[in-house]
């Protein structure tokens, strides 16, 4: 086999491996596996058809994450994410999206700028319709753009990892028609701070914006999505 071969070959096996850690967490984030729910090898194996070799891998992986865990003679059990969990998430966050904001005054591009402007102007469109779907997805939108904008590729790696962790909690909280109607005048304040190139308020707002999620989920979401998953 040429070492050409060989490359090709480590990184399909290293795709195939992220593929399936990436499906098994998105499911488990999503609410697809319950808490304390066994996840056995074969039957997502089958399911994802693949070999039990990249599912136990993935195993392993999300073990590390925290997202399951892993008893020696009996099986993987989803641990999921916590109450304290997104706490944590929300705060570290708060600091992260800051960073991002701050550095995207910087950095951020024309097109990008016209990118966070039409995402705004769609997501008032969609709050007025209460389409909430729509609502979750332009948001989801709005801070991959900022992401992109603060040009580190290792900051945009951690806040999309931990955009993704809340997600499920996000869209429920999100249908409240009040939050997405402030979460879209944050995004307003903290696009108009970075096209003023003003980094101390945009970080200011970025911040603000993660407390005031968070805050959200809190008052209206967070108890009921918990005791739902322990039901």
């Amino acid at each position: 086999m040429s070492s050409r071969d060989m490359t090709k070959e480590t990184a399909d096996k290293y795709s195939l491996r992220g593929r399936v850690f990436h499906q098994i967490r998105d499911d488990i984030l999503s609410g697809k596996y319950k808490d304390k729910e066994e996840l056995r090898e074969v039957a997502i194996g089958e399911e994802l058809g693949v070999s039990r070799t990249p599912v136990r891998e993935a195993f392993r992986q999300l073990e590390l994450e925290g997202l399951i865990q892993i008893i020696p003679n009996k099986g993987a059990y989803v641990t999921g994410i916590t109450v304290e969990d997104v706490h944590d998430i929300y705060a570290i966050r708060a600091r992260l999206e800051g960073l991002a904001a701050r550095w995207a005054c910087e950095n951020i591009t024309g097109e990008q700028l016209e990118e966070m402007e039409e995402i705004i102007y769609l997501s008032k469109f969609h709050a007025g319709k209460e389409h909430h779907e729509q609502l979750a997805e332009l948001d989801n939108q709005f801070h991959d753009v900022l992401y992109r904008a603060c040009h580190s590729k290792l900051l945009e790696h951690q806040l999309k990892d931990l955009h993704q962790f809340v997600i499920r909690i996000r869209r429920m909280t999100l249908s409240n028609k009040r939050r997405g109607e402030a979460s879209n005048l944050e995004h307003e304040r903290l696009l108009e701070a970075i096209r003023s190139n003003n980094p101390d308020l945009a970080e200011q707002v970025a911040s603000q914006h993660m407390i005031n999620a968070y805050e959200n989920i809190k008052n209206n979401g967070l108890d009921r999505i918990y005791s739902e998953k322990k039901s």
